[in-house]
């Protein structure tokens, strides 16, 4: 089948509009019509070249969507279900897999890396010559194949936008504060960067009960929309942030402080703005190849903790329909998460808009 896709042929280079060749779904494999997909800095990493992939590429992987047809051997889905995309999909049965850690599963990590199904193929085509898929969902597309893992059913009352949201930047926020660092309640938090991921911090922050939540960006406009998802405090990044966070915390520090930005640099300013004893959780992506200076002799003097969260340390089966439920019950504001919403051909647009920090969540929706 023929379809639309937003395409990059190379790094540093703008999306393109393409039609592309897509199969149907192989065993084990699901076609989905896509009718939401978040517009998320992991993608933007591809452009840039600070992530590595196989070109052309399909990028997104903060999608919802229908399904439409199912392989042999599908059981999770069925023809009609409402689904919600998981980019880290699980074997079930691994070392991590058993410890609910299946955000760590290395099972599918070689294909999903190599843009390929698992069976080392794509599903998708441009004049007979393969074409790659990001994180195994290609969702900036209207209509992909994924792999059945890939797929979590949720209620059809949840709109698309929300459900492609909880996809990714909603469950690696606050998954970051409740499943990787399991924030006790009056704790006091402070949160560098507060676009999609950094929001979803915040309202994890508040979920958990913490007393201060101290929000730290370098738009003015993004920290007034973390005051509207519950942060307490929200600091301008050029303003002197160690000691405006002592100066709420009674000099002693953050008990936990979140990087959700992925900059080395802020990194370490993070380590510096926790108190002693207290959790550095670095919940954004670095740019391969860069590395982070934590100088041990203060880690050890001051017994500080660094954590890394990959996805939230979420489980997508039960943590997906969680966070749908407590939409739905009216605990998590996620339709103000949602700035603005483009069309497929608006794709550019939607990155341009994201970089200059004017969102807190661009959306490409479908309309069928």
């Amino acid at each position: 089948m023929k379809i639309q896709a937003a395409v990059l042929r190379s790094a540093h280079q703008p999306f393109s509009i393409e039609s592309l060749d897509l199969e149907p779904p192989h065993a084990g494999e699901v076609l989905v019509r896509i009718a939401a997909t978040g517009v998320c800095h992991s993608d933007w990493h591809i452009v840039s070249g600070a992530t590595a992939h196989p070109m052309p590429v399909v990028p997104g992987h903060e999608g919802a969507g229908i399904v439409e047809a199912i392989g042999e051997g599908v059981t999770r889905v069925k023809v009609g279900d409402h689904v919600c995309l998981n980019w880290a999909p699980s074997c079930g049965r691994c070392f991590y897999c058993l410890r609910d850690r299946p955000n760590l599963c290395a099972a599918y990590v070689e294909s999903i890396w190599a843009g390929t199904m698992f069976d080392g193929s794509t599903r998708l085509t441009l004049d007979g010559e393969p074409v790659y898929h990001f994180s195994a969902l290609a969702c900036f597309a209207e209509k992909t194949v994924v792999p059945e893992p890939c797929c979590v059913p949720i209620s059809k009352d949840v709109p698309f936008e929300v459900a492609a949201l909880i996809g990714c930047a909603v469950s690696t926020g606050i998954g970051a504060v409740l499943n990787t660092a399991h924030v006790p309640a009056g704790s006091n938090v402070a949160v560098f960067g507060v676009g999609g991921v950094g929001l979803s911090i915040v309202m994890g922050a508040k979920l958990a009960g913490a007393g201060q939540i101290i929000a730290i960006d370098r738009s003015q406009s993004k920290l007034d929309t973390a005051k509207a998802f519950g942060a307490t405090s929200g600091l301008l990044s050029k303003q002197h942030v160690i000691e405006l966070i002592q100066g709420y915390t009674e000099g002693r520090g953050a008990d936990f402080v979140f990087e959700a930005i992925g900059v080395p640099e802020v990194q370490e300013l993070s380590l510096h703005c926790a108190r002693p004893g207290g959790v550095i959780v670095l919940a954004g992506i670095s740019p391969m190849g860069s590395g982070t200076n934590l100088p041990g002799a203060v880690l050890t003097r001051q017994e500080k903790t660094i954590m890394g969260s990959y996805y939230g340390t979420t489980n997508p089966t039960r943590d997906f329909p969680l966070y749908t439920d407590m939409y739905q019950r009216g605990k998590l504001d996620l339709d103000r998460l949602i700035s603005r919403t483009y069309r497929l051909e608006e794709i550019n647009d939607a990155y341009a808009d994201m970089l200059a920090g004017t969102v807190a969540r661009g959306v490409v929706r479908f309309d069928f």
